[in-house]
């Protein structure tokens, strides 16, 4: 299986030049920074220790960013490495305001390109977040006798039965973590039996919260969203804006005062989503701080990233997308934190723990349809925000799953840094 996953990562490579034009043209590639796929690299290693990790995308990275807080303040590591593969990652890294944290492209997984990144980083360790699991890298470190760790696991019960299919070459991968931090019970089972030689049960990372605070939006959009009855639909995906819009223009019957806020998982998307709420009918604005407001405003929409916190110091009602449509759903305990009740839809599966907290804890509801979310949204507009004795249960959580993690890593790595 090895060398027919070789094979297939080759072929990736050939045709990358087309792919990143593609990307390019639909603005998913940094059109400077992208050659760091290829190992062309736009930062400096600085002499001494450094860690590596390692996720995919926004919520990956956000999970982790208490645990590099942690790891800027030992004094035993020089510089931390920072990779994701796409480009609204790299852009709330930017806000990552570390000094020894710097960010990288994760490089295409070709034996050759893995091998030369590992070769200019030389990192101490290499931690792998979620479900990223590239086996050229993997096999590449092993070789190198670079500890590896998995972090915040997440292996699904879909995900399981593929790596299963490929048993041999599954635990040629999985044997090589040194060691595998799950997320919920269910992955301690599975990465054992894809064989992981000793998993640990510490609970999800994205319980623990990082130590920046939120930034403030402009005074003018503050005034503007105090002075109407207002709830947010955040981390959307297609057509959930669509729903989003049914429900505003059925709340508006009895709030003629109504404002929507949109945070598209996406923000590429903007244009689309803002012709498409037009053609509804509804009046659309576009994020831009400097600008006027129209005050007959229907729906505003959030085209930045990293400015959600931002937004739910003021929305007490929030709909989280990517649960609508058959995704998985995106993280809930963000929104929970600043006191927000969340709407969910039924497709929750990335986040099944969390969101039996949160429903055992009175703080989300699942939703089916607009009306639905309508009659939901009424209600949630007469109550209290949640109160402050969840939203510290939820950090005293965060901070022992935290706490825990950093001592096993530190246990580990005594010897590595």
């Amino acid at each position: 299986m090895l060398v027919i996953y070789r094979i297939l990562i080759n072929i990736t490579l050939i045709l990358s030049p087309l792919i990143i034009f593609l990307r390019l043209i639909n603005k998913k590639e940094d059109i400077k920074r992208f050659k760091e796929k290829f190992c062309f690299f736009s930062e400096k290693r600085k002499r001494g220790k450094v860690i590596w990790f390692h996720g995919a995308s926004v919520g990956e990275i956000q999970s982790i960013t208490p645990l590099l807080e942690k790891f800027e303040k030992n004094s035993n590591i020089n510089q931390i490495l920072l990779t994701s593969n796409t480009l609204s990652s790299s852009k709330i890294i930017s806000k990552i305001k570390l000094k020894k944290v710097i960010h990288q492209f994760f490089p295409i997984d070709v034996n050759f390109i893995s091998n030369n990144f590992l070769e200019y980083w030389k990192p101490s360790a290499a931690f792998f977040i979620d479900s990223e699991i590239w086996p050229n890298m993997i096999l590449n470190l092993k070789k190198k006798k670079i500890p590896i760790i998995l972090i915040n696991g997440r292996i699904t019960h879909k995900s399981f039965i593929r790596w299963k299919f490929f048993k041999n070459f599954s635990k040629k991968i999985f044997y090589n973590f040194n060691l595998c931090f799950s997320s919920n019970i269910e992955t301690v089972n599975f990465l054992k039996k894809l064989g992981a030689k000793k998993v640990i049960s510490v609970g999800n990372l994205k319980f623990s919260q990082a130590e920046k605070k939120s930034e403030k939006i402009q005074e003018n959009l503050k005034k503007f969203v105090k002075s109407k009855k207002v709830w947010c639909a955040s981390s959307t995906h297609f057509n959930e804006e669509n729903l989003c819009a049914l429900v505003h223009k059925e709340l508006k019957k009895k709030y003629t005062n109504l404002l929507t806020i949109i945070i598209p998982r996406h923000i590429n998307r903007t244009p689309s989503i803002k012709e498409d709420l037009n053609r509804l009918g509804l009046k659309a604005h576009t994020h831009e701080p400097k600008s006027k407001i129209p005050d007959d405003t229907d729906i505003y929409i959030v085209n930045a990233y990293g400015k959600t916190k931002s937004f739910y110091n003021y929305c007490k009602s929030v709909f989280l997308g990517g649960s609508i449509i058959n995704h998985g759903g995106q993280n809930p305990l963000e929104a929970a934190r600043f006191g927000c009740k969340i709407l969910h839809g039924p497709n929750v599966s990335n986040f099944k723990e969390i969101y039996a907290f949160l429903n055992q804890n009175k703080i989300s509801s699942k939703i089916t349809s607009s009306k639905m979310m309508s009659k939901t949204l009424i209600k949630f507009f007469s109550k209290k925000s949640v109160s402050n004795k969840i939203k510290k249960k939820i950090n005293n959580i965060g901070q022992k799953i935290l706490n825990v993690t950093y001592k096993e890593i530190n246990l580990l790595l005594k010897n590595e840094i």
